[in-house]
């Protein structure tokens, strides 16, 4: 029997433009339909559009270029964090658009600052041989240096993901640690139990990293930055 082809609308739009990726905004849209739990952000035209997210958000936020073409944006200052103020919004916004130039762009993503020392990345790929395969390990600036993490073949259950939790050198993150509170090991396990269902579901994704995903003090898990890379055939 044929396997039925399956999409998102989301991803429908991106091929139909041409992306080879999602947007982190779009990225974060998906993957919440999957059950990780992402960042609460509004994405947003204008300087006084910004002004009046962070208004409902609360300071400090944290502004970002969006565009599924944009890469690399904290390596090339397109990030700003810890914005306190309206004036501090407005200046960063200013300088952002500056260094962007004529980059394409969806416009600017504003996001809560969210607090947390703990850093994870989830992930999938797709392996030549075992398929599309789900990732969890130690996230962050140090997460190529380290290869802290563990694997697993979708379709995955929710025993595999706490496997999967307790198979990574740097499990203890995962517990009590100086007055912080464990990482919620549900929210975290139907995270990964969810990029396993939309690598099983969904053959136009190529590849997903979400970096980091932070775990606050009080445990709770999120994903502050995602990419969904897509097929270039289908």
């Amino acid at each position: 029997m044929t396997k039925q082809k399956t999409t998102d609308k989301l991803i429908e739009k991106a091929k139909e433009r041409g992306q080879s990726a999602l947007s982190e905004h779009d990225s974060k849209q998906l993957l919440a339909k999957y059950g990780v739990p992402v960042t609460p952000e509004k994405l947003v035209q204008t300087v006084d559009e910004a002004i009046a997210a962070a208004a409902d958000l609360g300071y400090p936020v944290v502004l970002k270029a969006c565009g599924p073409e944009i890469a690399h944006k904290t390596e090339r200052n397109l990030v700003a964090v810890g914005l306190k103020s309206d004036l501090e919004l407005r200046e960063a916004f200013k300088g952002i658009e500056t260094r962007l130039n004529d980059d394409p762009r969806e416009g600017m993503l504003v996001q809560p600052m969210v607090k947390g020392e703990r850093e994870l990345v989830i992930g999938l790929i797709r392996d030549p041989q075992f398929g599309p395969c789900v990732m969890f390990g130690l996230g962050g600036i140090f997460t190529e240096i380290l290869k802290d993490t563990s694997f697993r073949v979708a379709p995955i259950t929710d025993d595999d993901a706490i496997q999967m939790m307790d198979e990574i050198r740097a499990h203890d993150i995962l517990g009590p640690v100086r007055n912080m509170a464990p990482a919620d090991k549900g929210k975290l396990g139907a995270a990964l139990v969810g990029l396993g269902r939309i690598g099983v579901e969904l053959d136009d994704v190529a590849e997903i990293d979400v970096n980091p995903l932070i775990i606050s003090a009080d445990g709770e898990p999120v994903a502050v930055d995602a990419l969904v890379v897509l097929n270039k055939e289908g």
